[in-house]
């Protein structure tokens, strides 16, 4: 018996709710490292308890896990306050197209003049 077949309604409905609000507030982390830990963080803590099988332990994994995501939404609102330059690991093209083929040239003023 796992985690998600007790209560076999809320309980598991509520698991996975909480699963997903974690990840989706995860990906709001304005920085690219506190973005994958966050997720690495969230999936190896309900991996490591996915087999847990007395009500009164799941209740208190949830309840940790909902005061994880009251200061996860806390974090995300202050790293919006010091976004920084992202990282080339974080893909997305950003700058000025120009010329016939379509690529993109990063204009940036990044140094001193």
């Amino acid at each position: 018996m796992s985690l998600m077949q007790v209560g076999k309604g809320d309980v598991a409905y509520n698991v996975r709710s909480l699963y997903r609000s974690l990840l989706r507030q995860s990906r709001q982390f304005a920085a690219y490292n506190f973005r994958e830990y966050a997720k690495r963080r969230t999936r190896d803590a309900f991996r490591e308890h996915q087999n847990e099988t007395e009500e009164r332990r799941i209740q208190e994994l949830m309840q940790k896990g909902l005061k994880e995501l009251q200061m996860m939404k806390r974090q995300t609102v202050i790293s919006q306050f010091y976004q920084l330059d992202r990282l080339v690991v974080e893909g997305g093209k950003t700058g000025k197209q120009k010329g016939d083929e379509g690529g993109i040239v990063r204009q940036k003023d990044t140094g001193w003049d």
